[in-house]
């Protein structure tokens, strides 16, 4: 038998399998985009031929970390000055006028810096929630895809959307938003032309109008249906801010949840990005739904009301949770290390130190995101027959001086700490550190160039 790929030698593999199996001095095997084998010291298969071997001594193995949230579009307003110290409202009202600006250029090079800066942080795959579709800014789904493609990135976009604007009581701009018709056309064609509902895809399609106080209760029905007839997922924020509950209350006399269930989105094909304001009664409900939830450490704390989610609690209702890193301008970083990281901090906080362990936090950024993104089984694990997505992570040098007794505990306490190699679909994606696609230094001048143009409107 030959095999594409085996990484030997681990300090410990980290499966988060079915039985969650951790081997000491482990490996891991590969054919044909699929791991074949995990085994322990000593049974390592005898191949005719291997394509490539990889030492991991000193190293934890584990399965690629997906990220469920993302805005990429915003690393483009990175850090802004004028919006990093606004509240949520305030800082969305700032930037929409830049992202207006949004083009086919800007939406290829943002996504190609925004998922090579993932895949080094050790990320596999990444969906987007491109909600801004200015008139004349061209086909933004299919720029991204292509950046992706380019990458050998994993990629769930969502065609997101916006509908009610300024003058019709919401937040966006009129230049940034688009009537129900052109917003369900452009779902359907997109989703015919790139989304690939097979085993091991590379590129699948989500529909994701943005928010209830963004969009009109006619298009998320709408939306809902047509993902219904689609057979895709869908993705919106909920619960995201006290002021989104005061919006709801006032223009639909009811909670964000209830305006959620209202239109026809209580299922498991959906998925929402924050969820830091549900009641008990609420999250009951979500898990009896099987709705999924992407956790954002970072983001909440930095702009998200004050709030922590409640993922302890979404996960005793068997409501799946990921991770998600959400948009570069309100965290500035894309690390799913450090969301996991985060998690791991924020469970600690809300509920003692023993709500939440490491082994936790990477379970939620691997199982529970694939769940979310409808791929549990799939992705998020390294068991026979699943896809080859994983990740070798060093445990060595000044930061881990010490850290002996627990290779997982180690990876999230200490650090911070990047891939040594990401692997997707089979594939070396960042090896030893770097990025193995060319032409990174001309893609951060592109990136620069394009930044400073949109930001020049302000």
């Amino acid at each position: 038998m030959s095999l594409d790929l085996l990484i030997r030698n681990a300090d410990l593999v980290a499966t988060v399998d079915d039985e969650r199996r951790e081997v000491f001095g482990g490996w891991v095997s590969t054919r044909d985009r699929r791991i074949v084998a995990v085994g322990a010291p000593g049974d390592e298969p005898s191949a005719t031929e291997i394509g490539r071997t990889i030492d991991a001594h000193g190293c934890l193995v584990t399965p690629g970390l997906i990220n469920t949230h993302h805005h990429i579009y915003q690393n483009l307003t990175r850090a802004y000055l004028p919006a990093v110290n606004g509240t949520l409202f305030e800082w969305l009202t700032t930037l929409y006028p830049i992202w207006s600006r949004l083009d086919e250029e800007a939406a290829y090079i943002s996504a190609w810096i925004g998922l090579a800066e993932l895949a080094v942080g050790g990320c596999t795959t990444s969906t987007d929630h491109l909600y801004v579709h200015p008139r004349r800014g061209g086909d933004l789904i299919t720029a991204e895809i292509r950046a992706a493609q380019e990458l050998g990135f994993r990629f769930h976009p969502t065609r997101g959307s916006m509908s009610l604007s300024q003058k019709d009581g919401g937040l966006p701009p009129d230049s940034v938003v688009q009537n129900d018709d052109e917003i369900l056309a452009d779902s359907e064609r997109l989703v015919k032309q790139h989304h690939d509902p097979s085993f091991g895809a590379m590129v699948r399609l989500g529909l994701a109008p943005c928010s209830p106080f963004s969009v009109t209760p006619e298009l998320m029905k709408a939306t809902a249906e047509l993902a219904e007839r689609l057979d895709v997922r869908l993705h919106t924020h909920l619960a995201e801010d006290p002021d989104e509950d005061a919006f709801c209350l006032e223009r639909f006399g009811r909670r964000p949840l209830e305006q959620f269930e209202e239109v026809g989105w209580g299922s498991d094909r959906s998925w929402v990005a924050h969820c830091i304001y549900p009641s008990a009664a609420e999250i009951e409900r979500m898990g009896r739904w099987g709705t999924g939830v992407a956790h954002c450490p970072s983001s909440n704390m930095m702009i998200g009301g004050g709030g922590i989610a409640p993922v302890r609690a979404f996960r005793a209702a068997g409501a799946p949770v990921g991770i998600g890193c959400d948009g570069s301008a309100s965290t500035d970083s894309a690390s799913l290390w450090m969301e996991a990281r985060n998690a791991l901090l924020l469970g600690r906080l809300r509920h003692g130190p023993a709500a939440m362990t490491a082994r936790d936090a990477l379970e939620i950024a691997t199982r529970g995101s694939a769940e979310c993104l409808g791929r549990g089984g799939e992705l998020g694990q390294l068991s026979p027959g699943a896809v080859a997505d994983l990740v070798v992570w060093p445990l060595d040098g000044l930061a881990f001086a010490g850290a002996i007794s627990d290779p997982i505990e180690a990876w999230l306490r200490c650090g911070p700490v990047s891939a040594r190699q990401t692997i997707i679909d089979g594939r070396v994606v960042v090896d030893n550190g770097e990025l193995v696609a060319p032409d990174l230094d001309a893609k951060l001048l592109q990136h620069r160039r394009v930044a400073e143009r949109l930001q020049r409107v302000a």
